[in-house]
């Protein structure tokens, strides 16, 4: 992961809450939630089973978008974010 990726996703850790307690940066992002990017700026589609019961979800119609600012970083930048 380039050290810029690192330190704007250590940022949005330092300005978020997360009832999950970071536990995608805490597995080095192996343990993300599943979500795809559809083009929307700041959402993704929630592609997990119990996506209602999540803190960072928005209901939209019948699918939930995730709005978690980490999982969002990683959508966008996921070409960039080359394992370690």
């Amino acid at each position: 992961m380039k050290a810029e990726d690192r330190q704007k996703i250590d940022e949005l850790i330092g300005r978020s809450e997360c009832p999950k307690h970071f536990k995608c940066a805490e597995s080095g992002f192996t343990e993300l939630c599943k979500a795809v990017d559809v083009g929307h700026k700041d959402l993704l589609v929630c592609l997990e089973g119990q996506a209602g019961a999540c803190h960072f979800s928005v209901p939209r119609g019948q699918e939930f978008l995730c709005r978690c600012p980490i999982r969002v970083y990683i959508a966008k930048h996921e070409a960039q974010l080359p394992p370690d």
